[in-house]
C-alpha cells in the first residue's frame, strides 16, 4: 500500500483530507462536517437524522415548550400598533370596533338602532355585513378623549404582559393563540346577544379568558392558589365594575369562553387523541358562538344573516 492510498478523506468533501470518523455511521468528515456529541464528533447528516427520531418536550397541556413567549410579544406589539393608527385615524374605532347593530346616516352620523327606519338610512354593525367586527374590536381601545382613555390600553397591556407570559408557557404557541381568539370572539358575541346596540372595543375580553385559564392551570397543575385566586379576584371585582364603565358582556364572554377552551387542554386524554381533542373542542365552541352570532343577526335583520354593507 502507497502513501497516496492510505489518505483518507472526507466523505462529503472528497478533495480534503481527513482522519476523523462520525462515532454513528463510521465515515470520516472534515471540520466543516464535524458537529459536537456527548462522545466525540458526528457528521452533519446523523446530526439530522438524530434531531428527527428525537420527540421534542412537550408541556403538561401538550404544547411545544419555548422559553420566549413570543405570540404575547406579537400581540402587544399589534395593540400598540392599531393605537398608534387611531391617533392618526380615529373614525377607525367606528369602523371596527364592536357592534352587533345600528344606523348611520346619509351625514355620516350614528343613530341608535330601530326596527323601522328611512330608506336614507343604512344599518352597520355585524347585522349590517361587518363580521371582522367580532375579532377586529379586540385590538382596538379606547381614545385619549374618551372614557378612560390612553389608560384603557395601558391596563390591558400591563395585564396581557402579566398573565400572557404564564399562560403561553403553559400551553405552548398554537393553543395560546387559540385560547385568546376564541376568548375575544367570545366576548363579541356575548356582547351581540345581550346587547345587539352596545359598542365596545379592548383586549379585555381575551384577557379574561388568559384569567379563566390561569385558575384552570393552577387547578390542574396544583399550583399554590393563593397567588391564583388573588388575581381572580382582581378580576372578577374588574367584571363587576365594568357594569359602570366599560362592556362587562365582553369580559364574561371572554372569561366563559376562556373557561371551556382551558377545560379542554387540562383534562383531554393524555395519549395520541389529545390534539384531537383539544382541537375538536375549539372547534366546536367556535361553531356554536357563529351559529348563536348567526341567528341572533337573522332576528334583528329579518331573515337575512349578511345586512348590507353600508
Amino acid at each position: 500500500m502507497t502513501a497516496e492510498s492510505a489518505v483518507t478523506t472526507c466523505y462529503r468533501h472528497p478533495r480534503v483530507e481527513s482522519h476523523v470518523r462520525c462515532t454513528r455511521c463510521d465515515r470520516y468528515i472534515c471540520p466543516s462536517c464535524m458537529r459536537e456529541a456527548a462522545v466525540g464528533h458526528q457528521c452533519v447528516e446523523c446530526v439530522k437524522e438524530q434531531a428527527r427520531t428525537v420527540r421534542q418536550a412537550r408541556t403538561a397541556f401538550g404544547g411545544r415548550v419555548s422559553a420566549v413567549p413570543l405570540v404575547t410579544y406579537v400581540l402587544i406589539g399589534l395593540n400598540v400598533l392599531v393605537y398608534l393608527a387611531e391617533l392618526a385615524r380615529p373614525s377607525i374605532v367606528d369602523r371596527f370596533g364592536m357592534q352587533g347593530v345600528g344606523l348611520k346616516g346619509a351625514d355620516g352620523a350614528h343613530y341608535v338602532y330601530q326596527s323601522v327606519y328611512p330608506a336614507s338610512m343604512h344599518v352597520e354593525g355585524v347585522a349590517g355585513g361587518q363580521w371582522e367586527r367580532m375579532l377586529t374590536s379586540a385590538f382596538l381601545h379606547l381614545p385619549p378623549d374618551q372614557g378612560i382613555g390612553v389608560l384603557h390600553i395601558v391596563m390591558n397591556m400591563v395585564s396581557l404582559w402579566g398573565v400572557g407570559r404564564i399562560v403561553e408557557a403553559q400551553l405552548g404557541r398554537a393553543r395560546y393563540l387559540a385560547l385568546y381568539l376564541l376568548s375575544a370572539l367570545g366576548g363579541s358575541v356575548l356582547l351581540l346577544l345581550i346587547s345587539p346596540d352596545g359598542r365596545a372595543v379592548g383586549a379585555s375580553g381575551a384577557i379574561f379568558g388568559l384569567g379563566a385559564a390561569y385558575w384552570v392551570m393552577g387547578r390542574r397543575l396544583g399550583y399554590d392558589m393563593r397567588a391564583v385566586n388573588q388575581y381572580m379576584t382582581g378580576l372578577l371585582l374588574w367584571l363587576v365594575l365594568s357594569a359602570w364603565a366599560t362592556s362587562w358582556q365582553g369580559h364574561l364572554g371572554g372569561l366563559l369562553a376562556g373557561g371551556v377552551v382551558t377545560l379542554a387542554y387540562a383534562y383531554a386524554p393524555r395519549d395520541g387523541r389529545r390534539t384531537l381533542v383539544q382541537a375538536g373542542v375549539c372547534v366546536a365552541l367556535l361553531a356554536v358562538m357563529l351559529v348563536l352570532a348567526w341567528m341572533k343577526v337573522t332576528g334583528l335583520t329579518g331573515g337575512s344573516a349578511w345586512g348590507s354593507r353600508s
